[in-house]
């Protein structure tokens, strides 16, 4: 254990230096590369060169707990690495920690077959490829999952695919090479026993990207939040994650893990947000006085440590309950974080904005779009509503 903490360190120390001598510098020239309208849907050389430096530097897939194609780090110990990397925006893809790639891969590593390690994890693992996960359907109500309907029926040697997704983040890149498809493959079992996950190449006939959504008006170009038409796509038997039917233990296993990647995330972009407006409050002078010494200013910036340093410590403890009894075992704190974590994120940020004025809504700072992101994970992975549901019903039957 002390080998790892030592192990972790490092990487902290040496993520941060990262951070500081190539990521802060670079968003600014990635921001106005997205903002080019003949660029947006392309990506940036200076993603692709920055990668290249963080692979050199061995700081590379630093989610995998497996030593092999990872840094062996526990959930604990990685998840101050993910608040590290969530102070931008543009950092998790530089060390290829970006979602919906970790996920994808954790579920590759551990349900994957041989040919599909082969074909589509070690090209994730290397970052030469992007990947999507389509599980969010337009047409149900997906927050209760048993609702997703894309069928997926045996054909002799193939699988038929047939529905629409949508949410799909990173289906825009033109990158992306593969989505793993959640849809209904065994409609007579019991409801947590219907579907399965099947691994779809992007140039497969059938699959049309409908559209580009977005977000508050982002569509956060070019790797974007895609709606998609799966019009009698074939694919081979084989691409079968898993067995059939098991679709849902297999979203359990990947949501765990990365519930605890996002919400640090979040974590970080509150903190660098409060950073903003310790630093505002400082500098800028309104009614004959910096704005920290107004007691509105003041309670916006104590409150926002308080409650930033409590999620930290609930997803931390998260992380560790993970580590130690699994996804079954950590789910109501799991719940927890995902329902403490982005809330305070939202709240936090937009008090940052508040405390900018009209430069917290231009795109000067990286607060709206944190706002976004941040504002959008309060639906993605599981809505604030079905968390608090289970997580009440869990603590009810506990205390029967």
């Amino acid at each position: 254990m002390s080998n790892e903490i030592e192990h972790a360190q490092d990487l902290h120390r040496r993520v941060s230096a990262f951070m500081q001598a190539h990521v802060y510098p670079a968003e600014a020239v990635i921001e106005a590369w997205d903002s080019d309208a003949a660029k947006r849907w392309q990506i940036c050389p200076l993603i692709e060169e920055l990668k290249s430096k963080a692979r050199a530097q061995g700081l590379w897939n630093l989610f995998l707990p497996d030593a092999k194609h990872g840094a062996g780090l526990s959930n604990r110990s990685y998840a101050p690495l993910a608040e590290l990397m969530g102070r931008s925006l543009i950092a998790p893809e530089l060390f290829n920690c970006n979602a919906p790639d970790t996920g994808n891969m954790e579920v590759l590593h551990q349900f994957g077959s041989a040919e599909h390690q082969s074909r589509w994890l070690e090209p994730l693992l290397a970052g030469e490829i992007r990947s999507g996960f389509a599980m969010t359907e337009p047409d149900v109500a997906s927050s209760d999952a048993t609702n997703i309907a894309l069928s997926i029926q045996r054909d002799g040697d193939e699988l038929l695919l047939d529905g629409r997704k949508w949410w799909t983040t990173g289906a825009g890149d033109p990158r992306c090479r593969i989505l793993i498809v959640m849809g209904v493959s065994n409609p007579e079992n019991e409801r947590h026993s219907r579907h399965s996950m099947v691994l779809v190449p992007m140039d497969t006939p059938g699959v049309r990207v409908v559209r580009p959504l977005t977000v508050f008006g982002y569509d956060d170009a070019p790797y974007g939040h895609v709606e998609l038409a799966f019009e009698q796509v074939r694919v081979p038997a084989s691409n079968l994650i898993g067995t059939p039917g098991s679709g849902f233990a297999i979203a359990q296993a990947r949501l765990g893990p990365g519930r605890i990647h996002h919400c640090m995330r979040l974590i970080g972009l509150a903190q660098r947000s409060l950073e903003m407006m310790l630093e505002r409050a400082r500098n800028r002078v309104a009614f004959g006085r910096p704005l920290g010494g107004h007691g509105m200013a003041q309670e916006a910036i104590a409150l926002s440590r308080c409650e930033i340093e409590q999620a930290r410590l609930l997803t931390l403890h998260a992380a560790a309950e993970l580590d130690r009894v699994g996804n079954r075992g950590a789910k109501d704190l799991i719940g927890m974080i995902k329902i403490v974590a982005p809330r305070m994120a939202c709240t936090v940020i937009d008090r940052a904005i508040q405390m900018h004025g009209g430069a917290g809504l231009a795109q000067d700072r990286f607060l709206a779009r944190a706002y976004a992101g941040a504002r959008s994970l309060r639906i993605a992975d599981g809505p604030d509503e079905v968390h608090l549901s289970a997580l009440a019903r869990s603590m009810l039957k506990a205390s029967a």
